[in-house]
């Protein structure tokens, strides 16, 4: 029996475990919102969400370990220069877990994963869009 055991396995070993968990982390900085299943998700917030702690520091030292878990430097750079700014008044809860549905093959539940802002920077993102549409038809 398991009892008082931290962390989920996934029946994988260690190096495919943090390979999924990077895999995962780098798409949510870059695509803001993801959906995985709800397991994967309580494993990855976590993660994350000291991530964008070190985010928040934005020393020398703070993008150096969090490149030395996210090799993605895009992805780190996008961290350090939009996201982690707009935490900046907020001590941790970065993120939210929604569930959505069960996954047809399996079963299983799903959930997205997103951070807090998630509408407001969608609402803004439409709101260019917008405005770039109507300045190409003039």
């Amino acid at each position: 029996m398991r009892h008082k055991v931290a962390g989920r396995k996934f029946d994988r070993t260690a190096n495919q475990r943090k390979a999924l968990f990077r895999g995962l982390i780098v798409s949510l900085f870059e695509h803001q919102r993801i959906e995985t299943s709800l397991a994967k998700a309580k494993a990855v917030r976590g993660i994350a969400e000291k991530l964008i702690t070190f985010g928040k520091r934005g020393d020398l030292h703070a993008k150096r370990m969090v490149l030395s878990y996210i090799p993605n430097r895009s992805a780190v750079a996008k961290l350090f220069s939009e996201i982690a700014p707009r935490f900046i008044n907020r001590n941790g809860g970065y993120l939210r877990i929604l569930k959505t549905r069960q996954r047809v093959n399996d079963r299983a539940p799903m959930a997205i994963l997103e951070f807090i802002d998630y509408n407001e920077i969608k609402d803004k993102i439409k709101s260019k869009d917008s405005t770039k549409a109507k300045e190409k038809d003039k």
